[in-house]
């Protein structure tokens, strides 16, 4: 069974949220061995630099690679990433899973994204969009669409 970890920084503080997440971690305990791994992210002023800000994505980002499993195939999800379609996503996910790749790892940064080092790791830059959506929520939807993935490679009714 392929396992999915997913890295994220920050705590879903939110009820509704965390029931969200809960929901799909649950629906996709079918089809994959989900881990959740929440990192703390650095704390910073009101206003920071962009000095300031880089210094705390460097710390992040060293919490972020120290996770990662040394065979995982880790998708980076940042606002330069590649867009894909829930059918295609599915077919990525399918095709990893046929080459041999047993472990999936996706990285959601803070607030102020991912350190380059984190971005050069990732074997694929994940866009949710182009659109900009509420850090609490990008769990979600990244939980709802591979949860889609699966229902599509099994020809879940989920997926209409």
């Amino acid at each position: 069974m392929l396992a999915v970890t997913i890295l994220a920084l920050g705590k879903c503080r939110e009820k509704y949220v965390r029931d969200f997440c809960a929901e799909y971690e649950k629906r996709l305990s079918a089809f994959c061995r989900l881990r959740t791994v929440e990192l703390t992210p650095e704390s910073l002023s009101e206003n920071p630099s962009k000095a300031q800000i880089q210094k705390a994505l460097e710390r992040e980002g060293a919490q972020i690679l120290a996770k990662i499993p040394k065979n995982a195939y880790v998708f980076a999800l940042c606002i330069e990433g590649k867009t894909l379609s829930s059918e295609a996503f599915s077919q990525k996910i399918s095709t990893l899973a046929l080459d041999g790749k047993s472990e999936l790892v996706f990285v959601l940064g803070s607030s102020y994204g991912l350190s380059e080092e984190v971005k050069r790791r990732a074997d694929f830059r994940l866009s949710m969009s182009e659109m900009t959506f509420p850090h609490r929520l990008a769990r979600v939807m990244l939980l709802e669409q591979v949860y889609r993935a699966f229902q599509i490679q099994n020809g879940g009714k989920y997926h209409k």
